[in-house]
C-alpha cells in the first residue's frame, strides 16, 4: 500500500495548490476589472488632449519650446545622455509579463547605448528593478509603491525631473517602456518616446480655434500635461496587463492541476484495484490449498 498513499499524498498537495491558484485566480479577476476601468477613464481625456496639440502645434510654434526640439546627435554636438523609464510589475505568477517588458527595455538599451547615449535608466515596479540590480546595472531612480495606487499626480512626480533635464539640454530623449492593454488576455509591451513630443498626427483639417490669450501661452500649459498624461497612461495600462496576465497564469495553472488530480486519481484507482484483486485471488488460492 506504500504507493497508494504516495499517491494520496500527491493528490493532497495538487489539490491544496489548485484553490491556492484558484483563489489567486479570482483575485487577479477583481482587480483587473478595477484596472481595466481606469484604462477606460484614461483614454477619452488622452485623445482629447492628443487632438488639441495636434490642432496646435506647426513648425513656426515647434521652434519655440524646448520639449518640442529634437537634439542633434552626440557626433554633432548634442546631448550625450538619454532616459528610459521602465515599468514592470512589483509581483510575479503572471507568465511572460514581466519577461517580456525587460526585454523591450534591453533592446533599447542597447539601442541607444550603440548610437552613442548614455542611458539613465529608471524603473517603475520591483520586477524591473531586481533585474537590473542583478546585472550589476546602476539605476538612476526606482519607485515601488505607486503600482496599485496609480494617480495623476503621481505620474507627474516621475517625470518632473527628467522634463526640467531635457529643457535644460542635459538629455537627448527620455522613453517609456509600458505595457499596452488591449484585452484582458493581450498586453504588448511597448516603447513610447516622450520627449522630445512629437507632433501627434491623424487629423485632417483645421478646426476655427478661438485662442485666449494665444496659442504660445495654450502650448506652454499642455505640453508638459501631456507628457504627465502620457506616463499616467502607461501606468494604469501597465497594471490592468498585469492582472489579465495573472488572471490568465492561474487559470492555466488552476487546469492543469485540476488534469493532473484527475491522472492521478484514476492512476490511485487502478492501484487500488490491482491491490484489491490479488488480495482476492490470495484468498480463492488460501482457501483451495486448505480444501485440496
Amino acid at each position: 500500500m506504500a504507493k497508494g498513499r504516495e499517491l494520496k499524498g500527491r493528490m493532497r498537495a495538487v489539490e491544496n495548490t489548485r484553490k491556492i491558484t484558484r483563489t489567486m485566480e479570482l483575485v487577479a479577476t477583481s482587480k483587473l476589472k478595477r484596472a481595466q476601468d481606469r484604462v477606460v477613464a484614461a483614454r477619452p481625456y488622452a485623445e482629447a488632449l492628443r487632438d488639441v496639440l495636434a490642432d496646435l502645434i506647426n513648425p513656426d510654434l515647434a521652434a519655440q519650446f524646448p520639449m518640442l526640439r529634437h537634439p542633434a546627435p552626440p557626433a554633432k554636438g548634442g546631448p550625450t545622455r538619454a532616459a528610459v523609464v521602465l515599468m514592470t510589475a512589483n509581483g510575479g505568477l503572471c507568465g511572460a509579463f514581466n519577461s517580456n517588458l525587460i526585454k523591450e527595455a534591453r533592446h533599447q538599451l542597447e539601442e541607444l547605448e550603440g548610437a552613442g547615449y548614455t542611458v539613465d535608466l529608471h524603473c517603475v515596479g520591483k520586477r524591473g528593478a531586481g533585474f537590473f540590480r542583478y546585472l550589476g546595472r546602476p539605476l538612476a531612480a526606482v519607485r515601488t509603491d505607486l503600482f496599485d495606487r496609480v494617480t495623476a499626480d503621481e505620474a507627474a512626480g516621475l517625470v518632473a525631473d527628467l522634463i526640467a533635464q531635457y529643457e535644460a539640454g542635459k538629455l537627448a530623449s527620455v522613453d517609456l517602456i509600458h505595457a499596452r492593454f488591449k484585452s484582458a488576455i493581450s498586453a504588448l509591451p511597448t516603447v513610447t518616446r516622450i520627449l522630445p513630443v512629437d507632433a501627434p498626427s491623424g487629423k485632417t483639417g483645421r478646426p476655427d480655434y478661438i485662442l485666449a490669450p494665444n496659442a504660445e501661452a495654450i502650448l506652454e500649459q499642455l505640453l508638459p500635461l501631456y507628457v504627465r498624461n502620457t506616463v499616467y497612461r502607461g501606468l494604469v495600462e501597465t497594471v490592468a496587463g498585469f492582472y489579465g496576465a495573472q488572471r490568465t497564469a492561474m487559470k492555466n495553472a488552476t487546469d492543469n492541476a485540476g488534469e493532473l488530480m484527475d491522472a492521478l486519481r484514476r492512476t490511485y484507482n487502478r492501484t487500488r484495484q490491482a491491490q484489491i484483486t490479488q488480495e482476492i485471488a490470495e484468498i480463492v488460492g488460501g482457501a483451495a490449498a486448505l480444501q485440496g
